[in-house]
């Protein structure tokens, strides 16, 4: 029966067979691209490359990579959804395209030595086509002379066959996905691939990266079509073991027996409990993973650091439920870093990060919990004149906001005392200010690096002479913890314990424009890692690096490991100018900044 571990192997060792170099996947915190939270999907990271930059690997590349999904969080705790996920890929930089891709994708499905599922059991889907792209009768044809019959070869529209942008703007293409008929009776005479009623489950999907989708929402070639191929790592191996869930997998054994241990209680998929173990389960590990990344964020109310403190507190919400009052999670993560120790290093190198992170925030809801049991029963005298027995919609609004107090919390509370809350009212009302946040959220995310957008790239090489005026100025110590750029602004987290003083501020921006003015080249090198540190490179600490990279140089100034874009010549900067210098987290500063 093959495992997680042994099904990222042989899809690895599968791939450098057909000529593919391993790269190292990366972080789940994307860098310069303000378009998403997380990195959510394999091939994001490598945007870039996809819209023709070099790889410094080569033209065909296989990995795996960590990824996070939070659109569908509610939906977590039944037998499929995850939060964290692992994406095993492989990529075609403008080489083969669909013929090779879809068969080495059957071979590796098929083929006795690696997966071996039977060829009958296959069926396949390809995009319909719409105004203005055609339908897929390539991949149709070639799948037709691998062996899979017309009736087993599905035309679908773009809810379903097609991929992308990651973002708002980005490489994209139709895919053909191939699905697993896993015995159970068609739901009725519409059953076919991409049905949710179980029978055929989806195991593969191969992208073709043909287009561009720009800002005006236009789709134009690729000059180097490309291919994205990915399998996900949980609900394959689930599949393959003929599990019902993903949890039902090695991925959680352990995890569960944990908080079994933690509750008291025995794991079992069809218990009341059964949601909260899965829920707990899957977001521990999340909160492992982000916590446990080289550019990790911390829990606090904005961004990726907002989405991991509710997973957090969701988590311990569902503790609760179990009968768990105290701390748990740091326990939970100790066994996520056992499972993933080896393929994801960093999580041994960060545990105590991870641990004392968990126990924080942990801590800080318990005191939250506190609080808002306390409002609560300040509220309760005049709850209780209400011959209706109902607690406005209104009024659980305001614990939850002012508080952070769960409305299912307040929900107990008031069964407890003979009441229901009007639920219909604070949906309403929390509604509203998803609407306002998701409105706020819009500006702060717009533009990103996908693009490739001429401010963003501007940003970008700004961002190098920031980091090496910051080393000038502050000490060697300064080392890049994160980054966000949008078309208006950079914002740069860097290691420093202490806020600036003015004149340090002044002098770094004096030295950066000092650069600006000298209108210094930049250009690139591929070399291998160790040579770019022994001529003095900076690479960021702790980010997994292919054998070879990229070192852009920038006149006699700085000299950084970077995937690019950057601009020709530091001219065309403009003047750059400091708005504000803060605290990001527990020693690490943040830098706001503007090109005028």
């Amino acid at each position: 029966m093959i495992t997680i571990h042994e099904l990222r192997s042989k899809y690895i060792e599968f791939f450098k067979s057909k000529g593919h170099a391993e790269i190292s996947g990366k972080s789940l915190i994307p860098e310069n691209d303000p378009t998403v939270l997380f990195t959510t999907a394999g091939m994001h990271p490598l945007v870039p490359y996809l819209l023709g930059e070099p790889h410094p690997a080569g033209k065909r590349l296989t990995d795996y990579q960590k990824c996070i999904r939070t659109g569908d969080i509610d939906a977590v705790g039944d037998p499929s959804h995850l939060t964290f996920f692992e994406m095993l890929g492989n990529w075609s930089l403008g080489d083969y395209f669909k013929e090779e891709a879809l068969a080495w994708s059957f071979e590796f499905l098929t083929d006795p030595k690696w997966l071996g599922i039977a060829k009958d059991k296959l069926s396949v889907t390809v995009f319909a086509g719409e105004e203005g792209i055609p339908r897929d009768d390539v991949s149709a044809e070639i799948w037709k002379k691998l062996g899979i019959p017309a009736e087993r070869i599905h035309y679908l529209p773009r809810e379903d066959n097609w991929w992308g942008p990651a973002g708002e703007t980005g490489p994209c293409g139709p895919d053909s996905e191939m699905f697993v008929d896993t015995g159970k009776a068609a739901c009725g005479p519409d059953c076919r691939p991409g049905c949710h009623c179980g029978k055929y489950f989806e195991v593969w999907n191969d992208v073709f990266m043909q287009y561009n989708k720009d800002s005006e929402g236009r789709y134009t070639p690729l000059k180097a079509p490309c291919v994205d191929t990915g399998m996900g790592i949980e609900r394959t191996v689930a599949m393959l073991q003929g599990k019902k869930s993903v949890y039902d997998t090695e991925a959680f054994t352990d995890v569960l027996a944990a908080i079994g241990r933690a509750c008291g209680k025995t794991y079992a998929s069809g218990d009341d409990s059964g949601k909260s173990f899965r829920i707990i389960a899957d977001h521990a590990r999340t909160s492992t993973f982000i916590l446990g990344d080289p550019r990790a964020v911390t829990p606090s109310n904005v961004g990726a650091g907002y989405v991991l403190r509710r997973i957090i507190r969701r988590a311990v919400r569902h503790g609760r439920k179990l009968g768990i009052e105290g701390s748990f999670l740091p326990g939970i993560a100790e066994v996520v870093i056992a499972v993933y120790r080896g393929p994801y290093p960093e999580l041994e190198e960060n545990r105590g990060r991870i641990l004392e992170e968990l126990a924080k925030e942990e801590t800080k809801f318990l005191e939250t919990l506190q609080k808002g049991e306390h409002e609560f029963e300040k509220m309760l005298p005049n709850l209780l004149k209400n011959p209706r027995k109902v607690m406005s919609g209104r009024l659980a609004f305001k614990l939850y906001d002012t508080y952070g107090f769960p409305i299912e919390l307040t929900e107990e509370l008031a069964a407890e005392n003979g009441m229901t809350v009007d639920r219909p009212e604070f949906d309403e009302a929390f509604k509203k200010h998803q609407e306002l946040s998701r409105a706020g959220s819009e500006q702060v995310f717009k533009g990103g690096l996908a693009d490739h957008g001429e401010a963003a790239i501007r940003y970008h090489t700004a961002t190098h002479l920031l980091h090496k005026a910051l080393r000038m100025v502050l000490g060697d110590h300064v080392a890049q913890k994160g980054s966000n750029i949008t078309a208006e602004r950079l914002r740069f987290d860097f290691s420093h314990p202490d806020p600036m003083t003015p004149e340090q501020i002044r002098r770094v921006e004096e030295i950066v424009n000092e650069q600006i003015r000298r209108d210094l080249p930049v250009s690139m090198k591929v070399q291998s890692l160790a040579e770019a540190k022994a001529e003095g490179a900076i690479a960021l600490f702790g980010e997994k690096y292919e054998e070879s990279v990229k070192v852009y140089s920038i006149g006699d100034f700085s000299k950084e490991v970077c995937g690019g874009p950057h601009v020709e010549r530091t001219g065309v900067l403009g003047k750059f100018v400091i708005q504000k210098e803060q605290s990001s987290s527990a020693g690490v500063r943040r830098i706001r900044a503007v090109l005028e």
